[in-house]
Order: C-alpha cells, then sequence, then structure tokens
C-alpha cells in the first residue's frame, strides 16, 4: 500500500451519493481556490465519454479531481496523459503488479488487457481561457459492467478484485491516486509535456501494432506509431502518417 501522504494545499470531499463527480466539481468551482479531490460513494448519473452512461456500482472508485490551470486550453487537455500516468502509479502501487497495468489512448487504464479505469476532462472558462478543470475518474475496483454492455470491438470491462483478487476501497485508493497525481502535475507543470508523454509511451497499449480509430463515420487503420506533442495519436496507414486529435481507438 502507498506510504505517501496526503498532498499538501490540497482539499478533500467526500460525498455518500451524487449525480456525478464531475458535476459537484462545476457547482464547487467558483467557490475553491485551490484543487481538491471529490469522492462519491455512488453515483446516479455518472458519464464517460461523448455522453455515454457510466455504470456506478458502490464500491467502485468515482472522484474528479479539480483544479484552476492557467495554460492555454490546449495546453490542459495533455492532463488528460498526466491523469492517466497517475491512475497507473496508483494501481502499481497498491498491487505490486507492473507488467498488468498499460495505457490505452486516449485515457483509458487497462489490467491485463481489460478496461479499469476512464477519464473523463470537463472545462468550464470564457474567452478562450479555462478557469476550472475537473478531471473525472472511475476505477472498476469491486465490478465491472457485462461485457455485452460495451460495443463490439471495443475492450472489455474488468475489475481489480477479479484480476487480482485486491480488494481495496475507494478511499484506500484515493490515498495512492492524490499524491501519484500530484507528482505527475509538477512534473506536467515545472517541465512540460515531453517528460509525461516520454512516460506514458513507455506504458502504451499496442505500440507498434495495428489499431483502428474512428472519429464520427470515418475509421481509419494503421500502425500505432507514437503521440506527438500535441497528444494526437498517429498512424501509420497505407495512405501514409497522419495524426489524429480525437478518436476512438479499437484494437
Amino acid at each position: 500500500m502507498s506510504a505517501d501522504p496526503w498532498p499538501e494545499g490540497v482539499a478533500r470531499h467526500a460525498l455518500e451519493t451524487v449525480d456525478s463527480t464531475n458535476a459537484v466539481a462545476a457547482r464547487l468551482a467558483s467557490s475553491l481556490s485551490g484543487p481538491a479531490w471529490i469522492l462519491a460513494g455512488e453515483q446516479t448519473a455518472g458519464r464517460g465519454r461523448r455522453g455515454r452512461p457510466w455504470t456506478s456500482p458502490r464500491g467502485n472508485l468515482y472522484a474528479t479531481h479539480l483544479l484552476h490551470p492557467t495554460e492555454p486550453p490546449e495546453v490542459v487537455a495533455l492532463r488528460s496523459f498526466v491523469a492517466a500516468l497517475a491512475l497507473r502509479d496508483a494501481c502499481v502501487s497498491l498491487t505490486g503488479l507492473p507488467e498488468a497495468f498499460a495505457l490505452k489512448w486516449p485515457n483509458d487504464v487497462l489490467l491485463n488487457g481489460g478496461k479499469l479505469a476512464g477519464i473523463l476532462l470537463e472545462s468550464l472558462g470564457q474567452g478562450g481561457r479555462v478557469q476550472h478543470l475537473a478531471i473525472g475518474i472511475g476505477v472498476n475496483l469491486i465490478g465491472a459492467p457485462d461485457a455485452s454492455a460495451v460495443e463490439p470491438g471495443a475492450v472489455p470491462p474488468v475489475s481489480l478484485l477479479a484480476e487480482t483478487g485486491l480488494r481495496v476501497t475507494p478511499e484506500a485508493f484515493l490515498d495512492a491516486l492524490a499524491p501519484a497525481y500530484a507528482r505527475r502535475e509538477e512534473s506536467f507543470t515545472r517541465l512540460g509535456f515531453g517528460p509525461i508523454r516520454t512516460a506514458w509511451l513507455a506504458h502504451a497499449a499496442r505500440l507498434g501494432e495495428m489499431i483502428r480509430a474512428r472519429s464520427g463515420r470515418e475509421v481509419r487503420e494503421g500502425i500505432f506509431e507514437t503521440v506527438d506533442a500535441q497528444g494526437a495519436l498517429v498512424l501509420k496507414t497505407r495512405d501514409g502518417r497522419v495524426a489524429i486529435p480525437a478518436a476512438e481507438v479499437f484494437f
């Protein structure tokens, strides 16, 4: 288990039942001057990417990290990679199984090839500036949606308990995640995206292999070459090298 202390200056709000932790973060954003973690026992309206419902049984982790970033929006968005690395760091520190965890572009954490965790970034701002960033994180600690609930070709969901036999409470997981995120955030703000990108690529799932990326109705197939300096997925396709800023990836 992680022995690292809770990061200094970061608030912690533990709630019982909420609509979604990202929604709570949006409501609290203007009243909080510093960073904060919001943890919920259950969500009644959890969301994944593209507004999809996120199954929220009690015992899994539902948390949001609220930040007040100062960078341009395109730099703020790179924190999905920061969060993914921190999530993997926490998983490794709790399980001692570094080889079991991989990162799937753009923002999933895999355990033994199945989807363990997802990340959803939502921001509030005006005039081209991000005032508040909510990094929503869901981790299947004790239960996962049935494989029939995901679309064909998608990575099947898994839980930490079923895959490792380890039962971790949401509170204990957040105790590991918060300091892990603080370390990665400090690196990101001090050194930029370069070291985060390098570390992320070191744990990337299917790097160098053929994958499919779907953006709207367009599907591109190619070899996953890298992630570029803007966080875009770079594929080597039959038509040449292409950088894809946003897509869903299928293996």
